[in-house]
């Protein structure tokens, strides 16, 4: 009985990566793909191997703290409880990823442990307060740092790197000689090459950093319950690439194509500003919710280049006004020489239609918070149950 029950919590588990890959490839490799920098199949292999390092090295921490701080009592991870946890876990990111949205794993899966945790009396507030404080904080941080650098920095930016998405893939495999070879697109310039490599390189440094905090959330409570980590590692990360090469081709166009059709240099911001973020969570030990910084990255940049058309003074007396769209983080062409806050005329900014869906950005900002809170929700109300009538 023992063995069915370990054979089905890892089934469960697997489906958890599963859906982890689908979630977490898009906020990494979204501005990437977006932009035309790497297509959906390079940045899932990219994906599957970072995500692989991060797990294998600094992850084994984080899957220490959500197996064992975060709940208090050692005896009430059982592998039945971990089915239980992962079940939520696996469920709630598959509504999130089945609506092509790619929900916050960290959240949902803190929320699943919680749940259990407080229907069984053996929640650590202090470590759960520690967490909810900083997914509070960081996508506010993201939000004004990127909102920032789109008002007085991003004009200057495009002018220095001069990066855009020219027709064409940005690089192509040649298999003219023995061993085939990446070459430059036929449409590539100098520059727009070396910022393909940085926005790719950037998504690298995310996925990594996804592995040291999302490993966590598919095996964590099979660890605490007593099972072996490094096999957990090894398939947890099989079926993280599984979903990065399957369903993450929806949250790829969510974040990559329907939010923004983001140029070059823009995916380049928001993807430091964002891997800043989250790789500075991970260092704290703060499993991190980079899909939302991401998210929040994006929409703060453009709020941030929209709002150069008014000057600080004239908005605090009234007297100009903005309409902010995403839309206005291709008022310049690249290597256009940027005009002074408030001279710009608003007519020049594309209209939010242009580059920006609000209703899209709408979805995906209520499905980020909606599915924790199903997670969390269903785990307590389950956990109630259990623990009242069976255990």
């Amino acid at each position: 009985m023992v063995e069915v029950l370990l054979i089905l919590g890892i089934v469960v588990s697997l489906f958890v990566g599963f859906n982890i890959g689908g979630s977490t490839t898009g906020p990494a490799f979204g501005p990437a793909v977006g932009s035309d920098a790497i297509s959906k199949t390079g940045a899932a292999t990219l994906m599957a191997v970072f995500f692989f390092v991060g797990a294998w090295t600094i992850g084994r921490r984080v899957v220490d703290k959500l197996g064992e701080e975060l709940i208090t009592s050692a005896s009430v991870f059982t592998i039945e409880t971990s089915i239980v946890v992962l079940f939520f876990i696996g469920g709630a990111l598959f509504i999130g990823n089945y609506f092509g949205v790619p929900a916050s794993t960290s959240m949902t899966a803190v929320g699943s442990i919680a749940g259990l945790g407080v229907a069984t009396g053996s929640l650590d507030w202090v470590v759960m307060g520690e967490i909810a404080v900083w997914w509070i904080v960081a996508p506010i941080v993201g939000f004004w740092v990127s909102g920032m650098i789109g008002r007085y920095l991003y004009p200057r930016i495009n002018q220095w790197v001069a990066i855009d998405s020219s027709e064409g893939a940005l690089m192509e495999l040649d298999r003219s000689g023995t061993v085939p070879r990446l070459v430059s697109g036929p449409n590539t310039t100098r520059r727009e090459m070396v910022g393909g490599i940085v926005v790719i390189t950037i998504g690298c440094l995310m996925a990594f950093a996804s592995g040291t905090s999302n490993i966590a959330n598919a095996i964590a409570p099979l660890v605490g319950a007593g099972v072996e980590m490094e096999m957990m590692i090894l398939l947890g990360c099989a079926a993280v690439a599984v979903g990065a090469f399957t369903i993450a081709r929806r949250t790829l166009d969510t974040l990559g194509n329907d939010i923004t059709d983001l140029p070059l240099t823009a995916a380049i911001v928001v993807a430091i500003v964002s891997s800043t973020i989250v790789i500075g969570l991970s260092a704290i030990g703060i499993p991190a919710s980079f899909v939302i910084i991401a998210t929040t990255s994006i929409v703060g940049l453009g709020w941030g280049r929209a709002t150069r058309t008014a000057t600080l003074s004239g908005g605090v007396r009234g007297e100009e006004s903005t309409s902010v769209s995403v839309g206005a983080l291709a008022a310049e062409e690249p290597g256009e020489e940027a005009p002074g806050i408030g001279e710009e005329d608003p007519e020049d900014i594309p209209a939010a239609s242009d580059l920006f869906d609000p209703s899209t950005t709408g979805r995906v900002l209520l499905m980020q918070n909606v599915v924790p809170v199903l997670s969390t929700v269903g785990a307590y109300v389950a956990f109630t149950v259990l623990f009242r009538f069976l255990w």
